[in-house]
């Protein structure tokens, strides 16, 4: 049931927070918003309310799966660790078994994430790079201008699914995987985390007498677990949106230490907390409803099942 429950809170994570997901890879990946707003005013001009939701039908096609495997597998980690080391899988688990089972959960999330958070980003960038393109073949050239104006090309992805198909075909295997070893440091250390703070939290939340906390202690739990998570992530995750936004025309970076290095040197150290105020902002309520949902399902079925 951690599994149905992690696939049901994930989904409803996602229509909670696409927007704003949409607005924090553009900010990364993009150096010439000045900030949270002028992104959003930019971003609603030039595509209205559309352009926050590029990309989404993928995420929330995977998300249940995804969420499904993040839960399911720190619970079944955490029942093994507890089976191992106290005998039984009920026994109340130290916080390094915590840690242990939400780092786990995070590296078994890559494998699955990779792929969709390529396509997710190349949509999401995609208009700022028709818009490089088409200011580059507006440009005058050296012999004049010329007599027949260019024409603007196309969006190159028309979907999820062909955003797949041509970065497979152009790129291989290891294009749908790229950025991977960035989202192997985030998603580790941030859903180590996340669980542990989540946990953490309960406990201090849990009113005398009860095993539990009540349902405004679950939303409080999660909401402030999904903040710290991302305060963790957020360095590791501008790195991963620029190395998967990089196969869109000419390469800038040969792997994960060269664009560290590159965008430290060109923006300086603040580039890597570069969307973290919105990441924190969306991370409050999406993993409030996430966590809220994962124990409702939990408790409906142990109720059904008792």
């Amino acid at each position: 049931m951690d599994f149905v429950a992690g696939a049901i809170g994930g989904v409803c994570g996602v229509a909670v927070g696409y927007p704003l997901d949409t607005v924090k890879v553009r900010i990364q990946t993009e150096p010439k918003y000045t900030g949270i707003w002028d992104c959003i005013w930019d971003t609603y001009r030039r595509e209205r309310v559309w352009g926050f939701y590029r990309g989404l039908s993928l995420p929330v096609c995977t998300v249940s799966l995804v969420s499904s495997v993040s839960f399911g597998t720190y619970s079944h980690c955490l029942a093994h660790i507890c089976r191992f080391r106290y005998g039984s899988a009920d026994a109340k688990p130290a916080k390094t078994d915590i840690t242990l089972s939400g780092f786990a959960s995070g590296l078994v999330r890559v494998f699955l994430t990779s792929p969709t958070e390529v396509a997710k980003v190349r949509l999401q960038t995609q208009t700022q790079t028709q818009t490089q393109v088409q200011t580059q073949q507006r440009r005058p050239s050296a012999s004049g201008p010329s007599a027949v104006p260019p024409t603007c090309p196309g969006p190159k992805y028309r979907g999820p699914l062909h955003c797949l198909a041509t970065v497979a075909r152009e790129e291989g295997l290891r294009g749908l995987y790229k950025g991977s070893s960035a989202l192997l440091f985030r998603d580790g250390h941030s859903f180590a985390t996340y669980f542990l703070s989540y946990a953490i939290l309960c406990e201090w939340l849990t009113p005398a007498g009860h095993s539990r906390p009540d349902v405004l202690g679950v939303l409080a739990a999660g909401g402030c677990a999904g903040v710290l998570a991302w305060a963790v992530a957020t360095p590791m995750d501008v790195i991963k949106s620029r190395l998967q936004a990089d196969g869109q025309g000419q390469q800038r970076f040969r792997g994960l230490l060269h664009c560290v290095l590159t965008s430290v040197r060109e923006e300086g150290l603040r580039v890597l907390f570069k969307g973290l105020s919105l990441n924190c902002c969306r991370a409050f309520p999406v993993n409030m409803v996430v966590f809220v949902t994962y124990e409702a399902v939990l408790r409906l079925t142990r109720g059904l099942l008792t």
